[in-house]
C-alpha cells in the first residue's frame, strides 16, 4: 500500500512538474522555439529585438486600421467618365499625415537641400532648383494673382497651408528626403548615432536609410565616428559582438514615407471606421463626414460648410460673415472637422497626388488586395568587389522631365538601382519583368489590337492601346534647352505610363469631386494651384493597435 501512495506521490510530483515545464517551454520571448538556444546570450549567438511591442506612428502620422470597402462610384457619375466603377477591395492598415504636407514641412526640405547642397556650386544646382515648387502656378491671364505668386510659398502668413505648385515627381522625392530624417534622427536618439550628426552633413557624408541597412560603414560618407559614435551602440549586442550598426530586426528604424495607393487615400478619406449602419457600409457614404450634404446639420454649426471649395460661378467662399467658408484659396490645415479616422481635408482645400498610374479601370478581377498599379521593380547595383553601388559626391543622377526641368533622382550617400532582369525573375509565377505599369492594361496581350495568331508591331503607335503624345527635351552641356511638341494627329489619348491619379476635390472644385470615389489625372512632372500631397507608411506587424502596449497612435 505504501508503495501504491509512494508511487502516485511521484507520479503528481512529476506531472506537476511536466506541466510546469510545458508552460514554461512555451515562453519563448528569450530562447528559440527552433533550437532552444538563448537569444541575446552574453555567450554570443544570435541577437534580435525580443522586447519589441509595436509600430510606432512617424512623426504627423495617424493609424489607419484597414478592411474592406467598395472602391469606386457610388453616387454618381455627371463626368461619364466610366473610370471608377465600384469594386470589391482590401487595404491593409497603415499611416497617414493627419494633414497635408504644409509650406512650412516643404521649405523645411528646401532649406536642407540649399545647405547640404548649395545651389551656388555649379554640380549642385540642379538639385536644389529641381525642388522648388512652381510658384507661377498661381497667374491666370485674366486675374490679378501676383500676391500668391510671390508669398504664398515663403511667407509666414501661409506657413500652415498646404503646398502647391508641387509635381508628383518632387512629392516622392520629399517622402524620400522625409524617411532618412526621421530615421537619422531615431538613430541619434536612440544613442547609435553621434549626437548632432545630422546638422554637420556635407554632400557624400548624409544620412541614407536603405545605405545604412545594406552598407551601414559607407554611411555619412564612411565616416565611422559619426556612424557607432552613438553612447548605446552595445544594446543588441553580445560581449563578443562586433557589429554595432541597427538592422532591421531590431525593429527601431521606420519604414519608408510615401505617397498613399490611390486605394489607400480612397478607403482614407471614407474613414468607413465609424460607421454602424449598413446602409452607409454598402456605398451610400458620399464624403468624408457622415453627411450627404456639404453644410454640418449639428445645431451648434448648423450651415456650416464642411470643406473648401467651389461653391458655385464666382463663388469660391460665400458671402462675407457667417455663411462664409472662410478660404477663398486654399485654406490653413486643420480649418475643418477630421474624419473619423483623424485625417483633416480629405475633402476640399486641395486635391492630393496618389501613387498610382492613371488607367480608366481598376483590374479587381486580376487583384482586389492593396491594389496599385505602378510597380517598377528595382534593385541594388553590386560592383566588381560584391559590394553595392554607393554614389559619390560626382555620382548624381538627373532626369531631364518632358517640360524641360532637370531634377536629381540619385544623391550622393544613396545605393544606386538598377531594373530586374530575366535572370532575376526565371520561372517566378508572380511577376516576370521590371516595369509592370502597363500589365494587363496596355501592354500587348491587353490591347484591343492583339491577335494571338498574327505578328503586329507594338512598337508601331496606331496599335498601341495608349496612343498619347511624346514631347520631348533635351539639355546640352552648358545647359541649353530643347524643346519640341508632339504635333502628330494620330494621337489619341493624354493617358501614359507618366500619368498620375489625384484624388479629392480642392478649394477651385465644385462639390462633386468631394466625393473621394473621383479619380483625375495629371502629369507626373508638372503641378497645379490646386494639387498637393500628403504622406503615408505601411504598417508592419499586426493590423490592429495593442491598446494594452505603448504604441503610439
Amino acid at each position: 500500500m505504501r508503495n501504491k501512495v509512494a508511487v502516485k506521490a511521484l507520479f503528481a510530483v512529476a506531472v506537476s512538474v511536466g506541466l510546469f515545464s510545458c508552460n514554461n517551454s512555451r515562453d519563448y520571448k528569450n530562447n528559440s522555439r527552433a533550437t532552444g538556444w538563448d537569444i541575446n546570450s552574453k555567450e554570443g549567438g544570435f541577437n534580435y529585438n525580443a522586447d519589441y511591442d509595436e509600430q510606432e506612428a512617424g512623426p504627423g502620422l495617424v493609424f489607419v486600421e484597414g478592411g474592406t470597402f467598395t472602391m469606386g462610384r457610388v453616387q454618381d457619375d455627371v463626368m461619364h467618365d466610366w473610370n471608377n466603377t465600384p469594386t470589391q477591395q482590401h487595404v491593409q492598415s497603415f499611416y497617414m499625415d493627419e494633414t497635408e504636407v504644409t509650406n512650412l514641412m516643404y521649405l523645411e526640405y528646401l532649406d536642407y537641400l540649399k545647405r547640404v547642397y548649395p545651389p551656388s556650386e555649379e554640380r549642385y544646382r540642379n538639385i536644389y532648383q529641381g525642388a522648388l515648387p512652381d510658384t507661377l502656378v498661381w497667374r491666370n491671364r485674366l486675374g490679378y494673382n501676383e500676391t500668391m505668386t510671390n508669398n504664398y510659398l515663403r511667407h509666414p502668413a501661409y506657413a500652415n497651408y498646404p503646398v502647391v505648385g508641387v509635381s508628383w515627381i518632387q512629392a516622392v522625392e520629399f517622402s524620400k528626403w522625409r524617411t532618412d530624417r526621421v530615421n537619422e534622427l531615431r538613430l541619434e536618439k536612440e544613442g547609435f548615432t553621434l549626437e548632432g550628426a545630422r546638422f554637420a552633413a556635407e554632400p557624400g557624408e548624409t544620412f541614407n536609410t536603405e545605405t545604412y541597412l545594406n552598407a551601414p560603414s559607407m554611411t555619412y560618407g564612411g565616416n565611422d565616428s559619426i556612424v557607432r559614435g552613438g553612447n548605446k551602440t552595445d544594446r543588441y549586442m553580445t560581449e563578443d559582438s562586433t557589429n554595432l550598426y541597427v538592422q532591421r530586426k531590431h525593429g527601431v528604424l521606420l519604414p519608408e514615407y510615401r505617397l498613399p495607393t490611390e486605394a489607400e487615400w480612397e478607403y482614407a478619406a471614407l474613414a468607413l471606421v465609424g460607421i454602424r449602419n449598413y446602409n452607409v457600409y454598402r456605398g451610400r457614404k458620399k464624403y468624408p463626414w457622415d453627411s450627404q450634404y456639404t453644410r454640418s446639420g449639428d445645431a451648434r454649426k448648423r450651415g456650416d460648410q464642411m470643406a473648401n471649395f467651389k461653391q458655385g460661378d464666382g463663388d469660391y467662399g460665400g458671402i462675407a460673415g457667417w455663411s462664409d467658408d472662410g478660404a477663398d484659396i486654399t485654406a490653413e490645415v486643420k480649418s475643418y472637422e477630421p474624419n473619423d479616422f483623424g485625417l483633416y481635408d480629405m475633402a476640399g482645400n486641395v486635391a492630393e497626388w496618389v501613387a498610382d498610374v492613371y488607367r480608366p479601370i481598376v483590374d479587381d478581377e486580376f487583384n482586389d488586395f492593396n491594389y496599385y498599379r505602378g510597380n517598377v521593380y528595382t534593385k541594388h547595383a553590386i560592383t566588381e568587389d560584391g559590394t553595392v553601388k554607393v554614389l559619390g559626391v560626382d555620382e548624381i543622377e538627373y532626369d531631364t522631365l518632358s517640360n524641360g526641368r532637370i531634377v536629381a533622382r540619385n544623391l550622393p550617400g544613396e545605393i544606386k538601382t538598377v531594373p530586374i532582369t530575366s535572370e532575376d525573375t526565371y520561372l517566378r509565377t508572380n511577376f516576370n519583368e521590371s516595369d509592370q505599369r502597363n500589365f494587363r492594361d496596355g501592354d500587348r496581350k491587353s490591347s484591343r489590337y492583339y491577335d494571338s495568331f498574327g505578328d503586329e508591331d507594338m512598337a508601331d503607335p496606331n496599335k498601341r492601346m495608349y496612343n498619347s503624345p511624346v514631347h520631348t527635351a533635351t539639355v546640352d552641356s552648358v545647359g541649353g534647352q530643347s524643346l519640341e511638341y508632339d504635333t502628330s494627329t494620330g494621337r489619341t489619348t493624354l493617358v501614359d505610363d507618366n500619368v498620375r491619379v489625384y484624388k479629392g476635390g480642392s478649394w477651385r472644385d465644385r462639390a462633386y469631386w468631394l466625393d473621394p470615389a473621383q479619380r483625375r489625372y495629371f502629369p507626373q512632372d508638372m503641378a497645379t494651384d490646386y494639387i498637393g500631397f500628403r504622406n503615408a507608411m505601411s504598417r508592419v506587424g499586426s493590423k490592429s493597435l495593442n491598446k494594452n502596449k505603448t504604441a503610439k497612435n
